[in-house]
């Protein structure tokens, strides 16, 4: 069987009002998680580099292009603008090489005389001999004997600037809409990440590290949102800037052109290749990323736990290997990736080298001027560029869409069950529950619960107790619709759960768990979770109500005191506190408790146990406990192992039946609670208690059983207890006498007495009886003696127990008032009959037993006649 576990950050809240939240609001005080675990802990960071896998390249990128789809508009006006500013920048190079033509005319035509024409000069040149230069002429248009015309150059120039002025105007308005396409883009997908994470079922969080789902809807949204910014728009630019660049390239020299054309095909081939030994690093770079932020996340929320087990070494060495992964896959993804820009810089400087060369013999023939060479050279430039760029600009777009892959596949994750479209509803919530025939498993062939049947009626407690495993939790979650039944159903007032709307259904649900869940806000902002909207009068009234008002008015803020991110400016019990009172606002139906006062003190876990004894008044109540104290005044008690209902009843008959629930009590109380819940050593009870005459020394010490402690008339319940101190038990009076427990009575006579013969409080009691000079009356001031009497009288022979004592084997307790009260005044307390000053002497044999069959028997000390009679608090009692 699945063994259920809780996360750390399982939180407590309430369903009311949105407290319990849904399945996908992991940190929203959802339920205690139960289900088949993923891996964690030191397993799941010793496993190596994350497993690679090939990508859909081009499915992946299509569908994040989709994403870009809503803004078709603002999409196309940003193309018009690109292709406005592309086609200025194209037209720039051809002007300037008018310009430069311009001055080469004037340089060429200055160095003949005037009175010529450019026909006569450059035959004169042919004639003298001089061919080649007459050809390189032929394609210069100057005028002998004329210089530069600078006022024409100054126009072309003027023009040119006008030119790239607008260029740049056109681009600034581009990048802006851009930017806004792209932020509104990344916008939705994180609403839709959000909205999914509502909408996936409660098992998909229990197969996922926490830290992983954070990672893609974090890094990897922001990652996609960087990938946009810095690649959409400029891939659009290169794009269209090869484009026109070849068209004018084409337009000035086709031979030309088709040199430059040869560098293309070799810069695709080598971008591909190392694109595709690229893509699969960037994958490993980003799982990476997402396990190391998993293990921060988790060492980070537990790390009080690491220093308190000393593991902060071993964090560090899985963290140390993760990060050493991290490196490893980030270093191959941007040294393979970053290969491509030096390789297509090599490829481009070719290209310049050829079209220098051939644009050089193409001005030598006369073929083209000087001034188109120049262009061209330029365009070459132009063209090689974007194809840099866009290359370079691979591992950005790799590493995006690598990120958008995982979005996607949280995006794909199957969801819950959709809510049927004629929800039902009771028309009034009573809070009557029928679990009928359910079955259940987190894993195909491994149930959990199977056929389990239940009638939980209106107002009624339910405690459901029993081993790690067995259900219980899992048996609340089916009822919040947290998970779906396999077989049966589950139905609230006589309507089927899975016919109800999720919402609606917890809206009548409230929850209080185990760990706490407050988020970072005020006091009254917390209580107030469960019940948006709620005026403070209300909140106020909640807080009285769950005892969290007297420890807000201590603080100087009071309801306005911020709790910080990790709530360290309260306690565990006051967090719990807030958590009870969040639930009492949203005024439930139905109410969880699922192990509420596990970690907390025992002062507080009184306060919250009224807290919780006022939230039940009136509702349907489940309450899953381990600590079997705490349930037992509840209605019915279940005992469930291995997903089944084995014993259900009251406390008392299900002790009585001395079955499962019988031996879980046996097993808590067989031994007294240590470290703040009473000391230590086995409960001694009545029969230790018989034995507290003199000579006799029980294994008492601190130890004090709860059940017998909290029925000692006088006793503040349980929150005079105060960690790894020794119990002092409180002052006992007679008119406590019917219905005290004869074990702590007499351990009250055997102190009174010790205190009296002057014994310290750390002492341990002496071997024999010492004889004090003055006893210690109940109603009369204690008098300690001067001098410690150093008399030794013999000890008495122990007393052995009678063999048909009732409550040989048994400690008093829980029900020390159930029996009648002819039982319980039948015969005074021990403490009544004690006299201050000295022990008197052993009486009579014929006093101490009266009656037929009464015979010479020994005296027994008050506190030995006190455990003689039947415990009233005792399971073998008369009911009452």
């Amino acid at each position: 069987m699945t063994t259920p576990q809780k996360p750390a950050d399982a939180g407590s809240g309430q369903g009311a009002g949105g407290g319990a939240g849904s399945e996908g609001a992991p940190a929203a005080g959802g339920p205690a998680r139960r289900g088949p675990a993923p891996a964690t802990g030191i397993a799941r960071f010793m496993g190596g580099q994350p497993t690679e896998r090939s990508m859909d390249f081009a499915g992946s990128g299509k569908r994040l292009l989709g994403t870009l789809r809503p803004e078709r508009a603002l999409i196309t006006v940003a193309l018009l603008l690109t292709l406005a500013s592309v086609a200025l920048s194209v037209i720039g190079p051809k002007i300037l090489g008018h310009a430069t033509d311009l001055i080469f005319s004037g340089v060429v035509g200055k160095q003949f005389d005037e009175g010529g024409s450019k026909a006569e000069t450059i035959e004169r040149i042919r004639r003298s001999g001089d061919g080649k230069v007459a050809d390189l002429l032929s394609s210069v248009d100057f005028t002998p004997g004329r210089g530069i015309d600078f006022d024409a150059v100054g126009q072309v120039l003027l023009w040119v600037l006008l030119i790239y002025v607008g260029a740049s105007l056109f681009g600034f308005v581009q990048a802006r809409i851009a930017t806004v396409v792209v932020q509104r883009a990344v916008f939705r997908l994180r609403e839709q990440v959000e909205e999914k994470l509502g909408r996936l079922p409660l098992s998909y969080f229990d197969k996922q590290q926490r830290g992983e789902v954070l990672s893609r809807a974090t890094n990897d949204i922001d990652n996609i949102a960087q990938t946009f910014q810095q690649t959409m728009s400029q891939i659009v630019t290169s794009l269209l800037t090869i484009v026109g660049v070849l068209a004018v390239m084409f337009w000035i020299s086709w031979l030309l052109a088709l040199v430059a054309l040869v560098t293309v095909p070799v810069s695709v081939i080598v971008a591909t290749k190392i694109g595709k030994r690229a893509q699969p690093q960037f994958v490993a770079q980003w799982k990476t990323t997402g396990t190391l932020n998993a293990h921060i996340e988790e060492m980070y929320t537990g790390h009080a736990l690491v220093k308190v087990f000393g593991r902060q070494k071993e964090s560090a060495e899985i963290f140390r290997k993760e990060n050493d992964d991290l490196y490893e896959a980030g270093f191959k993804a941007q040294f393979i990736s970053g290969v491509i820009q030096p390789a297509m810089m090599f490829i481009g400087n070719l290209n310049y080298v050829l079209v220098a060369v051939v644009g050089g013999l193409r001005v030598a023939s006369g073929a083209l001027s000087i001034g188109d060479v120049q262009a061209f050279v330029q365009y070459s430039r132009q063209f090689s560029q974007p194809l840099t760029q866009v290359a370079s600009m691979a591992n950005l777009v790799q590493s995006g869409v690598a990120s958008a892959e995982r979005v996607f596949e949280l995006l794909d994750a199957e969801e819950q069950s959709p809510d049927t479209t004629a929800a039902m509803m009771p028309e009034r919530v009573r809070g009557e529950v029928a679990f009928e025939d359910v079955s259940f498993r987190y894993e195909a062939d491994k149930p959990l619960i199977d056929d389990l049947s239940l009638t939980v009626r209106p107002g009624q407690t339910v405690a459901i107790v029993g081993p790690t495993g067995a259900g219980k939790t899992t048996l609340v979650n089916l009822l919040m619709r947290f998970y779906e039944v396999n077989g049966g159903r589950i139905t609230l007032d006589g309507v089927d759960v899975a016919r109800m709307s999720r919402e609606e259904l917890r809206s009548h649900i409230g929850m209080v768990l185990q760990d706490t869940w407050l988020f970072g806000g005020t006091i009254a902002e917390n209580i107030a979770y469960g019940a948006e909207g709620a005026p403070m009068e209300k909140i106020v009234e909640a807080a009285r109500a769950t005892h969290v008002d007297r420890f807000v008015r201590t603080l100087p803020d009071g309801y306005d005191t911020v709790i910080d991110e990790e709530g360290s400016n309260v306690s565990v019990g006051e967090k719990q506190l807030i958590t009870i009172a969040r639930a009492f606002l949203a005024e439930p139906s139905i109410l969880v408790l699922d192990e509420a006062t596990s970690s907390v003190d025992t002062r507080t876990e009184v306060l919250i146990q009224h807290a919780m004894a006022e939230l039940r008044t009136g509702r349907t109540s489940f309450v899953i406990a381990h600590r079997l104290s705490t349930i037992r005044d509840a209605d019915v008690i279940l005992v469930m192992e291995s997903g089944r209902i084995v014993e259900q009843g009251t406390h008392d008959s299900l002790l009585a039946a001395e079955g499962a629930y019988a031996r879980l009590y046996a097993a808590q109380f067989a031994e007294a609670v240590v470290e703040g819940k009473g000391g230590g050593g086995p409960c001694p009870g009545p029969q230790a208690a018989r034995a507290w005459g003199p000579g006799a020394r029980p294994g008492l010490g601190s130890s004090s059983c709860p059940s017998c402690l909290s029925r000692l008339p006088g006793y503040r319940r349980r929150a005079d207890f105060q960690p790894g101190r020794r119990l002092r038990p409180p002052r006992v009076s007679a008119e406590g006498g019917p219905g005290a427990c004869p074990r702590r009575a007499a351990e009250a006579a055997h102190r009174m007495r010790r205190e009296g013969a002057g014994w310290g409080k750390d002492s341990p009691p002496p071997t024999h009886r010492s004889a004090p000079a003055t006893h210690r009356s109940p109603r009369t001031p204690h008098a300690r003696t001067p001098a410690r009497s150093t008399a030794t009288p013999p000890a008495p022979p122990p007393r052995p127990a009678p063999a048909d004592d009732p409550t040989e084997n048994t400690c008093p307790g829980p029900r020390a008032r159930s029996a009648p009260a002819a039982a319980r005044s039948t015969a005074p307390p021990p403490w009544a009959t004690a006299a201050p000053g000295p022990s008197p002497p052993p009486a009579p044999a014929s006093a101490a037993r009266t009656g037929p069959g009464a015979g010479p028997t020994a005296v027994r000390s008050p506190s030995a006649a006190a455990a003689s009679a039947p415990c009233p608090g005792s399971t073998s009692g008369p009911e009452r």
